[in-house]
């Protein structure tokens, strides 16, 4: 991404109170069932929001398998499988890292989809990495992928887990979209 995602509050197309996150996961929901598909979340960085977005839209019963908010970095292992030399060598905010989450949990979960959002929200740098620095990652039927978007370093706590949230939802979509279709 070349500049930063917008903030979680924001109307969308002229419809008060529908942000960009909650229309994303409403055409996930939309585009899971219509292909039959599933998706669960792994979540670090926010921390059960992504889950809760997911939760929140219509069609979620469907198609949201569930989440594990795996904080702790032994979680990470112990629970979705995430290999502990990774994590001892290169701690727990690396893309690898998010792509095995993604992985573990849609194995754990048994979805077609597994989610997964790993950083840094501060006050402080965590594992040599900077306030700010983001991966979010996709694993699906055609494989995994990573992505490491955009985020000022000097945004609120807050702030930053929106944008995990929304580039989570953004690049799931985006996984979803059929070739040749055009973004909303």
């Amino acid at each position: 991404m070349d500049k930063p995602p917008p903030e979680a509050d924001e109307s969308v197309a002229g419809r008060p109170g529908l942000d960009r996150a909650g229309l994303l996961a409403r055409q996930l929901h939309e585009a899971l069932a219509s292909a039959g598909h599933s998706v669960a979340v792994a979540e670090s960085l926010t921390a059960g929001r992504l889950g809760s977005v997911l939760a929140d839209a219509p069609g979620a019963s469907g198609t949201f398998r569930g989440g594990v908010t795996a904080y702790a970095t032994e979680v990470k292992a112990s629970v979705l499988g995430v290999d502990p030399r990774l994590l001892a060598d290169e701690g727990a905010v690396h893309e690898e890292v998010a792509a095995q989450m993604a992985q573990g949990v849609r194995r754990l979960m048994a979805a077609s989809y597994g989610l997964a959002t790993t950083g840094v929200a501060g006050p402080a740098d965590q594992d040599g990495r900077p306030v700010g620095t983001l991966f979010v990652a996709v694993c699906g039927p055609e494989g995994t992928v990573v992505d490491a978007p955009h985020t000022d370093s000097g945004s609120s706590r807050e702030a930053i887990r929106s944008a995990a949230v929304l580039a989570a939802l953004e690049l799931l979509h985006g996984h979803l979209r059929p070739p040749g279709a055009t973004r909303t």
